[in-house]
């Protein structure tokens, strides 16, 4: 079966979610991890996770939606949630963000050591934010001892340089869409082990594509693993096997759950 590692369902209505995740079950996507970018949206994924089987949760605080600095109540609320739930399988979605008008640096940074820390206590693996900030990523999650817990760089876009800086540090490399159109992608697929790789389609509400029908979804995964086996010259059965397995390792400390949920 295929699990999507990222999604933001969490804006969607409770029929809009029923009928996306039919459509990805048809596409043998099974599971969706949808995470969280505030405490309010964690808080709804959480209650979404309830209502769907195969809805697991990320919860965590995003670089861009930071209006104020991470603080003591911050990081108690955030405990709270990973342990209100045993759907909530990640810490998610965290890291840094360099684009400009994104908040103080400051503050990114602490929410982003904060955040890692709560992870490693609660032994969730990360799913990581970089968007024009690798080095830093990659620096703070090495101080931080992320690597105790591993986990995911998230809608990865990177050099093969990059790639293997986040493998380095135990981490995953997180496969999307951009595949089909970034040469230097392709490149890094190619050039890494297959047993580094995790799929998503970071689906979210998309109204700026006026066809509903070219919202990017949960069931745009299979395309995806497609493709990754077309530039592996591999079987599309191996690459869902292998990529599988990889899911289970990144969420083994969750994994009984998860495996009574969606059995």
């Amino acid at each position: 079966m295929l699990i999507d590692t990222h999604v933001h369902l969490d804006p969607y209505s409770q029929n809009e979610i029923q009928e996306i995740l039919s459509r990805a079950a048809k596409e043998d996507v099974r599971m969706v991890i949808s995470a969280g970018t505030t405490i309010a949206s964690s808080k709804k994924n959480i209650e979404y996770s309830k209502i769907f089987p195969q809805f697991f949760t990320g919860v965590g605080m995003h670089p861009m939606d930071l209006i104020e600095p991470f603080t003591e109540k911050h990081d108690n609320e955030l405990r709270k949630l990973v342990l209100s739930h045993e759907k909530v399988i990640v810490m998610s979605e965290i890291g840094l963000d360099y684009l400009p008008d994104m908040p103080d640096r400051a503050w990114q940074f602490e929410a982003f050591r904060k955040q890692i820390n709560i992870a490693r206590d609660l032994k969730l693996p990360i799913i990581f934010h970089s968007r024009e900030a690798h080095n830093d990523c990659f620096r703070v999650l090495k101080e931080e001892k992320a690597y105790e817990v591993g986990g995911v760089m998230h809608y990865f876009q990177g050099s093969l340089y990059d790639a293997q800086s986040a493998i380095d540090l135990g981490f995953y490399i997180s496969i999307a869409r951009p595949l089909f159109r970034l040469d230097e992608l392709q490149d890094v697929v190619k050039n890494i082990s297959l047993e580094h790789i995790v799929i998503e389609t970071d689906s979210a509400p998309q109204p700026f594509k006026k066809n509903r029908e070219n919202w990017t979804e949960p069931r745009h995964l299979k395309a995806i693993l497609l493709k990754i086996s077309e530039l592996k010259n591999l079987s599309s059965a191996e690459v869902e096997k292998v990529i599988f397995e990889n899911t289970k390792k990144l969420l083994l400390t969750r994994w009984e759950n998860i495996e009574s949920t969606i059995a």
